[in-house]
């Protein structure tokens, strides 16, 4: 795993820190309130999401000190019990798997991003699942066809201030998929607030990924996170810099490179519904989380992705700005909650 020490920062900073396949970008202009480097932030952003769609960012805002409790809670939950983890496994009526994630495979979702043998592996990893569709605020916003299953509370372990941090963590991180979504707009030269209509009922699961120590060698083929792309519109992704991270497929030289890892920022990537809204325009592309080689096969690693996904009812289908004559719509429209459970259900059954 590449690490790269914290590119400095600052309203007169370049907006690109370190280019490269998956660069590092500044948001600090974008957040100054001067439009001219906001609209440098979005045209970098555009240029970025047509190449690779994945991108390291500094300079997003996000309290330092929600970071800190989130991840000492998420240390605290995997290092509980089996048997404690195990009460608050998910429940199969649960389309969204909230609570202690049940195997599966990233890979299965994406039949067209790995081999079959690698589809039929689990991934080598636990998680921890909370969505805002599982408090009763968020719950309400369903519309009444939605599947009952949805309203499915999140299940929280009974661990001091845990709820309470990742409830702040998810309050940041709203707020930073918000400012990243307004930032798409301008880069694909719509208004500002195109998409604020289409995520203010949004139902993202926030998702701790635990990745033990492996004192017995995974199945050939088998990784911490299979082959996959991300489904919904964006992931922000909070990674620590344990061994064996995640990798993207560089489409072109057709080989897999490392993600950064900077201090204090996120990774963030482009999902399947973001390629069909611009037309495949911008990229969802394939990634992995690899195993540690087996020298340091006992470090363990965590991360804790967002994946931002739009209000139930939101149809997704091709944005004016991306089409043409020349470049028809490419996809049919769906509706975001039909889309991410069928997802769910290929990667988890059910």
């Amino acid at each position: 795993m590449q690490t790269v020490e914290t590119p400095v920062e600052g309203a007169g900073a370049p907006v690109t820190l370190v280019d490269g396949y998956v660069p590092v970008i500044d948001l600090t202009g974008a957040r100054s309130g001067d439009s001219q480097r906001r609209a440098e932030v979005a045209e970098t952003i555009d240029k970025t999401c047509r190449t690779s769609g994945f991108l390291v960012i500094v300079g997003h805002g996000v309290q330092e000190q929600a970071i800190t409790d989130m991840y000492r809670a998420t240390r605290e939950f995997f290092a509980l019990p089996d048997a404690a983890k195990a009460a608050l496994l998910a429940d199969p009526a649960d389309p969204l798997m909230r609570g202690f994630g049940r195997k599966g495979s990233l890979a299965a979702s994406n039949p067209d991003a790995a081999v079959e043998s690698e589809r039929a592996l689990p991934d080598v990893s636990e998680t921890f699942t909370v969505n805002r569709l599982g408090e009763p605020e968020g719950s309400r916003s369903l519309p009444s066809d939605a599947a009952p299953g949805l309203r499915t509370p999140n299940r929280w372990p009974d661990l001091p201030g845990f709820a309470e941090a990742y409830r702040a963590y998810y309050t940041e991180m709203e707020r930073l998929a918000v400012e990243l979504m307004r930032l798409f707009a301008l880069g694909l030269d719509l208004p500002e607030n195109w998409f604020d209509d289409k995520i203010d009922r949004h139902m993202t699961n926030l998702t701790a990924n635990y990745y033990p120590e492996q004192p017995v060698p995974p199945a050939p083929g088998q990784l911490r996170k299979g082959v996959h792309r991300d489904w919904g519109s964006l992931t922000i992704l909070y990674q620590d810099n344990g061994t064996g991270g995640l990798q993207v497929l560089d489409r072109t030289a057709r080989r897999w490179l490392d993600v950064p890892v900077v201090e204090g920022s996120f990774v963030v990537n482009i999902g399947d519904l973001m390629a069909i809204w611009t037309n495949d325009t911008w990229v969802s592309t394939v990634h992995r989380v690899v195993n540690p080689p087996r020298d340091k096969a006992d470090n363990k690693r965590y991360s804790v992705p967002f994946f931002h996904q739009p209000n139930y009812d939101a149809l997704i289908e091709c944005i004016v700005t991306c089409t043409d004559e020349d470049n028809p719509p490419r996809h049919e429209p769906v509706r975001s909650g039909e889309y991410i459970m069928g997802k769910f259900s290929r990667a988890y059954g059910g």
